[in-house]
């Protein structure tokens, strides 16, 4: 049985389906929105439907944009490329201001176990990026089983293009432990040591 009237159900219901938000986060949203002046919870629709009207992909590097071609495509120089998962590493990484380069958003990794080929990502348009002024390709996937696959698929394609091809470093966390730290980041650390 339903305890929630049809209207606030709903909204439960939509809010429900936003990654990471269960039931009882769902309905303190709902809640949240009922006690809402109209004014803001207009605003917050209003919102909404804007985010989708405007935002779409970069048709140069598939990051989100207002406009045909982002500004970090617009304004930077392309000979570093770095090649990213998803839009949100994008954000992650700017936040450092210390990459100067453009991105390649593949909008997913290879993964056979979900049915993900490297057909069904943008390797494709990251091929068609690669020219002779193109000097590197960081790859940045997160270091997992698929974004170690799609790095190394990546790699054996863009190595025979003339480019320097790298690969973001991983391992211990700055502060972490040595006792603390799993086997698989510690041996990645030890296996992509620097010289001093």
């Amino acid at each position: 049985m339903e305890v929630f009237i049809e209207p606030i159900g709903r909204l439960i219901n939509e809010f429900s389906k936003l990654p990471g938000v269960g039931r009882k986060t769902a309905q303190r949203y709902a809640y949240k929105i009922i006690s809402m002046p109209e004014s803001e919870a207009r605003a917050f629709a209003e919102a909404l439907v804007d985010v989708k009207r405007k935002v779409r992909f970069c048709k140069t590097c598939g990051n989100f944009t207002e406009e045909e071609v982002c500004g970090i495509c617009k304004s930077r120089d392309h000979q570093v490329i770095c090649v990213v998962k998803e839009p949100k590493d994008v954000v992650a990484l700017e936040k450092l201001h210390e990459f100067k380069g453009v991105y390649h958003v593949l909008h997913g990794v290879i993964s056979p176990m979900n049915g993900v080929g490297p057909n069904d990502i943008r390797i494709r348009e990251l091929l068609a990026r690669i020219t002779d002024n193109t000097q590197e390709v960081i790859i940045a996937t997160n270091p997992d089983v698929e974004g170690d696959a799609t790095a190394l698929y990546l790699a054996k394609l863009l190595k025979p293009l003339g480019v320097k091809v790298t690969r973001i470093a991983h391992g211990v966390p700055i502060g972490g432990e040595l006792e603390y730290t799993d086997e698989v980041t510690l041996t990645r650390a030890l296996l992509d040591r620097k010289e001093l």
